[in-house]
């Protein structure tokens, strides 16, 4: 319904104690990254998150974060999910810490918001108060500086990061055209914390405007 919370959630994890040599090469570990945690998640926006909020907690890099194509909801095998990850780190021990941060991420709610009674119309629009190392290396935020990350379906994504950049002094740190792998849109909002706020707020309703009224000619 309308308003509804739709809540992510971890369907598989493993840890490789000790990575084989030929595995690393081909995830581009370096010589100090012994261990990996893999997981995999019915969501990947929620996932991605998880993992930069991962770095702040141990000792860990994001060595690979891959979508699956066409979504969760059309995943081919019962613990495919959206998104396929991978963490490493020097030793088992950050690399349980990293992963236990992931986990700890999911379950904190973050959450997408349904925009109208079918469910089927949602965005996560969510501030990250400072970026990990994660989104630092792949997209050029400083560490420690406030981001916006904000998804939705095709239309929906571009009329609300429109919006959203009139509406609060952010600059856009990535952009992804519609469609993604996952068939949604989305941008990556940097700024003061409080812009990054009101850069989410101004997203999420227009997103809300367009389920509300999906044809609008002047």
């Amino acid at each position: 319904m309308k308003g509804d919370k739709i809540f992510a959630k971890i369907l598989s994890a493993q840890i490789i104690t000790s990575v084989s040599s030929a595995l690393a090469k081909e995830y581009g570990l370096n010589e100090t990254e012994k261990s990996v945690g893999i997981f995999t998640s019915d969501n990947d926006d929620i996932g991605f998150l998880a993992m930069d909020d991962a770095t702040k907690k141990a000792n860990v890099r994001v060595a690979y974060g891959g979508s699956m194509y066409a979504g969760g909801a059309n995943a081919n095998t019962l613990l495919a999910g959206e998104l396929f990850a991978v963490v490493a780190g020097p030793d088992v021990s950050e690399v349980k810490a990293g992963m236990q941060a992931v986990f700890d991420f999911f379950d904190n709610g973050i959450h997408f918001v349904c925009c109208n009674e079918d469910n089927n119309i949602f965005y996560l629009a969510y501030t990250v108060s400072r970026v990990g190392t994660y989104f630092s290396s792949e997209y050029g935020i400083k560490p420690g500086n406030a981001m916006a990350y904000c998804v939705a379906p095709p239309l929906e994504s571009v009329f609300a990061a429109d919006a959203a950049l009139k509406a609060a002094n952010v600059e856009i740190a990535a952009y992804w055209k519609p469609p993604t792998n996952t068939n949604f849109g989305g941008v990556l909002f940097t700024g003061a914390q409080s812009d990054c706020v009101s850069a989410c707020s101004a997203y999420g309703g227009a997103v809300q405007s367009v389920a509300d009224e999906h044809i609008r000619l002047g």
